[in-house]
C-alpha cells in the first residue's frame, strides 16, 4: 500500500512540474513574440496618437489651393521626409504647372487609418483618403479615393513625420 501511495505522489509531482514547465514556456513564448513588441496591439493611446498625427499630416499635404500653394509646401517641409518628400516634390512640381490655369483646389480627408505596426520610433499604417478636386467652371467637385501605405518616424520633438508614402 505504501508503494502505491509513493507512486501516486511521484506521478502527481511529475505532473505538477510538467504543468509548471509548460506554463512557463507559454509565458516566455507569448511575451517574446513579435506581437508583444507591436504597440499597436497593446497601447490604445500610442496607436490613437500616431493615427491622429499621420491623418492630420496627410490632410495638410494632400490638400492644395492654386491661390496659396505655400501653405501646402510649408506643411510638406514640416511633415514629410525621406522618400515621401521626394515623391511629394515630384508630384508638387507637376501640380504647380497645371493648377493655376485650371484654378485647381484639392481637399483631402482621411476616412480611415489603421496602424499595422508601431514601435517607440516607427509606425506603418494603412490609410484611406478621399480627395475632392474642383476646377474653374465646374459646378461639382470630383471625388476620388486612395489607399496609401504609410511609414512614419517619431522625431526628436515627439511628433510623427511621414517618411514613406506608397499608393496601393
Amino acid at each position: 500500500m505504501k508503494n502505491v501511495k509513493t507512486l501516486v505522489l511521484a506521478v502527481v509531482a511529475v505532473a505538477a512540474i510538467a504543468v509548471g514547465v509548460v506554463g512557463w514556456w507559454q509565458y516566455v513564448d507569448l511575451t517574446s513574440a513579435k506581437g508583444a513588441d507591436n504597440e499597436a496591439l497593446v497601447s490604445a493611446k500610442n496607436t490613437s496618437t500616431v493615427q491622429s498625427e499621420v491623418s492630420q499630416a496627410l490632410e495638410k499635404v494632400l490638400s492644395y489651393d492654386y491661390s496659396d500653394p505655400q501653405t501646402t509646401q510649408q506643411a510638406a517641409e514640416k511633415l514629410l521626409s525621406g522618400d515621401a518628400r521626394k515623391e511629394y516634390d515630384t508630384l508638387f512640381a507637376a501640380l504647380q504647372k497645371q493648377a493655376p490655369g485650371q484654378k485647381l483646389v484639392l481637399t483631402a480627408k482621411v476616412s480611415a487609418a489603421g496602424v499595422k505596426d508601431l514601435t517607440d520610433s516607427k509606425a506603418t499604417l494603412l490609410v484611406f483618403v478621399d480627395q475632392s478636386s474642383r476646377r474653374a467652371g465646374e459646378d461639382q467637385a470630383n471625388v476620388s479615393a486612395a489607399q496609401l501605405a504609410i511609414t512614419a518616424r517619431k522625431g526628436s520633438t515627439g511628433g510623427w513625420t511621414i517618411t514613406g508614402l506608397r499608393p496601393l
